[in-house]
């Protein structure tokens, strides 16, 4: 693995590269960041990347991890993430493949993270599944 590629998880283990998620994804919340757009503790917010409420990743090398920001709304996690990433990480995937998928369009019409923003989350956890199989 390149090391300038090379990023590692909120555990400590190596990312496998991707996409370029900097440019996928416009803005990113640091955990602190996110801990209080959510009002809670950072503590909070590493337990709920790791039990899959939230998603996080290294957007660019050196930058450290990050919560895409609109991975929140209205001071809560968007309505229907938690499912759908059980539903990914279920079927294999890490957090980075997640919110490459995530934040990518689908003609669902737009992203999935377009969708459940907008209460339109059925059809993108359908999709989920039909992938994770």
């Amino acid at each position: 693995m390149n090391d300038a590629s090379a990023s590692t998880d909120q555990m400590g283990r190596a990312e496998s590269p991707g996409p370029d998620l900097g440019a996928l994804i416009a803005d990113w919340l640091d955990w602190s960041e996110t801990a209080t757009a959510l009002g809670v503790s950072v503590n909070k917010v590493r337990t709920m990347i790791r039990d899959h409420q939230l998603a996080a990743a290294v957007p660019s090398p050196g930058a450290g991890q990050r919560v895409p920001a609109d991975l929140v709304q209205d001071g809560e996690v968007v309505k229907g993430l938690p499912g759908l990433l059980t539903v990914l990480h279920d079927g294999g995937w890490d957090d980075r493949e997640c919110l490459e998928w995530i934040f990518t369009d689908l003609d669902l019409p737009g992203r999935p993270i377009d969708a459940l923003r907008e209460n339109r989350g059925s059809e993108v956890k359908r999709r989920a599944q039909a992938l994770s199989l």
